[in-house]
């Protein structure tokens, strides 16, 4: 989830709240919406791989 901060950056929080602050992790701050996005997406796509388990086949 990508939210505007008051100094015009963009930060990223995951998605889902922690069970003892309550609160959502920070997973970046960016100057851009644009960085923001890419960025969320390549964590995405990272957090996919460790879940489904993919591993690298070798050439």
């Amino acid at each position: 989830m990508i939210r505007k901060l008051k100094s015009g950056r963009y930060r990223i929080y995951s998605r889902k709240i922690g069970p003892e602050t309550h609160k959502r992790r920070n997973l970046g701050t960016f100057d851009t919406k644009e960085a923001a996005k890419k960025h969320e997406k390549e964590s995405s796509i990272l957090s996919t791989i460790k879940r489904v388990g993919i591993t690298a086949r070798p050439v």
